[in-house]
């Protein structure tokens, strides 16, 4: 089986990317440039040039594919907008599979999209679910709603570089999981028959607060937090202003989606089923307080490793060999 996963870059991506190769799968990623994903080549996986938003660079891409995973989104920082990237760009994927005769078509939502018409990308999200539900292909569409990865720059980074953490008012508690645990549901449903055709939850064992989450952090890196709020009605101005102007409009349709996390509602679902479904063990998920146990540990013992080796030069300076 060839697979072609298309934001292999990501962060989610490079998971998906290096769990099909650890399983003998043939991987092919669509790249717009070489340079960026030349680690994934070092990897094992041919890299294809392609752009979603062109797409008749999309057919050559395709040809000999068997199954096509999609976990491409725009960043917001790209030029392009989300309507351009997350519909367009899909639309343009999912035309080229159905052309190539794809066997599999793996997407990846967001929990609970159908809930937020008013949010840009959620809303972006349930039309292209429906669109790729009526195409024709087999297609598994998964749902997560929080990376745990995400967490090292928002929360832990800044804890122990003293820096402030901002947090928006009363955020909604959110289900996080390991983009590993994410990959494995994926690569598994290629071979579940029972996937075909269906939409899963794809979210870690509890939901987090976000002050919850601060707690943990301040506990295992021994350092207090520095906490700002932001209050949601700030955001809601910042966006309105945004959309004045086109440039802006990307960056204004993701501060939208603090809205989401705003409600106070958590993003969780029960995933019971989804386990059974996939032949996987909830046992083997990364849970948060693994995941940041194993990040702290990892960047305190390189600090003291650091601190070490500027005492050794400072004592070398202060008696020097004579």
């Amino acid at each position: 089986m060839t697979l072609l996963i298309v934001g292999a870059t990501g962060t989610l991506g490079r998971q998906l990317t290096r769990r099909a190769l650890d399983e003998g799968y043939q991987v092919r990623c669509l790249v717009r440039g070489f340079k960026k994903a030349s680690f994934l080549k070092e990897w094992g996986a041919e890299l294809v040039p392609g752009d979603l938003c062109e797409p008749e660079t999309l057919k050559p891409a395709l040809e000999g594919v068997t199954a096509v995973i999609d976990a491409a989104t725009t960043r917001p920082t790209d030029s392009l907008s989300i309507k351009h990237v997350d519909w367009e760009g899909k639309v343009n994927l999912i035309q080229a599979a159905k052309a190539a005769n794809v066997e599999r078509f793996i997407f990846f939502s967001i929990l609970d999209a159908e809930k937020y018409p008013n949010v840009p990308l959620m809303e972006i999200k349930r039309c292209t679910e429906e669109y790729l539900a009526q195409s024709g292909l087999n297609y598994t569409i998964l749902r997560p709603c929080g990376f745990m990865q995400g967490l090292i720059g928002q929360y832990a980074i800044p804890i122990l570089e003293g820096q402030a953490v901002w947090v928006m008012g009363d955020t909604s508690p959110i289900a996080y999981m390991d983009t590993q645990d994410i990959a494995k549901f994926a690569i598994r449903a290629l071979n579940v028959p029972e996937t075909v055709n269906r939409s899963f939850p794809v979210v870690g064992p509890r939901a987090w607060g976000a002050y919850e989450v601060i707690r943990l952090c301040e506990r295992l890196s021994g350092k207090e937090a520095r906490v700002s709020r932001m209050p949601i009605g700030l955001l809601r101005g910042v966006r309105n202003v945004t959309r004045f102007f086109q440039w802006t409009w990307n960056v204004s349709d993701r501060l939208a989606f603090a809205e989401v996390i705003g409600t106070g509602k958590a993003l969780k679902a029960p995933m019971e089923e989804v386990y059974k479904t996939f032949g996987l063990d909830p046992n083997e998920t990364t849970t948060l307080e693994t995941y940041m146990q194993d990040y702290f540990s990892r960047i305190l013992k390189k600090l003291k490793e650091l601190d070490y080796e500027k005492s050794k030069k400072k004592e070398k300076r202060k008696y020097p060999r004579v």
